[in-house]
């Protein structure tokens, strides 16, 4: 099992809140050790099952538990729905009182209770029962209720609670949830869910952002600086000033990329006869280029290490958009 490093020096009464909430974090670790060890023995095989199941369903995932169960279960609907397995969580007091019509053939109940006792899932459980619906419980005493009426039982480890009493939820729903994101990360790995099909569930924010491609913010047509190679440095810096990206792409006679003229470069040739060199003589060769199926958070990675203000894209060696790291920003993708 790891072990934490050793609590930091802290004086006055926060001290005891250090040493406290140290305390919980290794007492949780210690849950997900053990959690870990026992996938590598007879809950390896219940957990492939159980993958199996869910992963051969028509249906959803029926998520419920009760209590802190449920807060738990509630968060694992929302990761599987997520990540390409359709979940909903039902409440089993809920359930009881007409939310059964909720559950269809097809579906799969994943059924979260640290005891197997909880006796608001016996309607649930007798439902599933009745027309067949597939049951995988999720607790810490296999021969209870809920355990010897699953078609699978993912058997947690009994380990002790953080909480000094042995009564509040801590250790236990920190193991149910890391068994929740691992179902849904078997899953998502199964069926080969990619970084696109993610973005179809994650439009908004930040996250949806940095999910596009280069090309749905890249800059085509004629707002691309161009110049041609042997092109005079006066009309490279009509080309910069016009298009207001900093640079300006050197083309070959085919329409290859033969390098770039950046601000960078203007400020380390400045003189009085740069207005008549050629851009050959100013460019940098060989720029940085990224596919227009480039990720943005991918993008904006590589103008955040190379520390370059544009990006080239390109497909076959030829530039057929420039993105500017302004338009990454814009896009709220940083």
């Amino acid at each position: 099992m790891s072990k934490l490093s050793p609590a930091p020096r802290v004086e006055g009464a926060s001290a005891p809140a250090i040493a406290s909430a140290l305390r919980t974090i290794e007492a949780e670790r210690a849950g997900l050790d053990a959690v870990a060890e026992a996938l590598g023995d007879g809950l390896g095989a219940s957990f492939c099952a159980a993958v199996d199941l869910i992963a051969g369903a028509t249906g959803r995932v029926i998520v419920t538990g009760m209590g802190k169960s449920g807060h738990v279960g509630r968060k694992i609907a929302a990761t599987l729905s997520s990540t390409g397995t359709p979940a909903y969580f039902v409440h089993p007091a809920e359930a009881s009182h007409g939310d059964l019509g909720a559950i269809q053939a097809g579906d799969v109940i994943l059924a979260l209770s640290w005891s197997g006792e909880t006796s608001e899932l016996s309607d649930l459980v007798a439902y599933a029962r009745r027309f067949r619906v597939g049951l995988i419980g999720v607790t810490a005493n296999p021969d209870s209720a809920l355990g010897r009426e699953a078609d699978v039982c993912l058997t947690l480890p009994k380990t002790r609670e953080a909480c000094p009493n042995g009564l509040a939820p801590t250790t236990s729903t920190t193991m149910q949830l890391a068994l929740g994101d691992a179902l849904a990360v078997a899953l998502l790995e199964g069926r080969s869910f990619s970084s696109q099909d993610f973005r179809v569930f994650h439009p908004g924010g930040k996250l949806g952002a940095q999910l596009k491609q280069v090309r749905a913010v890249m800059h085509t047509g004629d707002r691309l600086p161009l110049v041609p190679r042997g092109a005079r440095m006066s009309d490279a810096i009509m080309a910069i000033s016009q298009k207001g990206f900093g640079c300006v792409v050197v083309t070959e006679a085919d329409g290859r990329i033969a390098g770039i003229v950046t601000d960078g470069d203007l400020r380390r040739h400045m003189q009085p006869a740069l207005m008549t060199l050629t851009v050959d003589e100013v460019m940098t060769p060989n720029p940085t280029t990224v596919a227009p199926s480039l990720l943005v958070a991918e993008a904006l990675e590589i103008v955040e290490t190379r520390k370059i203000g544009a990006l080239i894209v390109a497909e076959d060696g030829v530039a057929v958009g420039l993105v500017h790291v302004l338009d990454l920003l814009r896009i709220g993708a940083a």
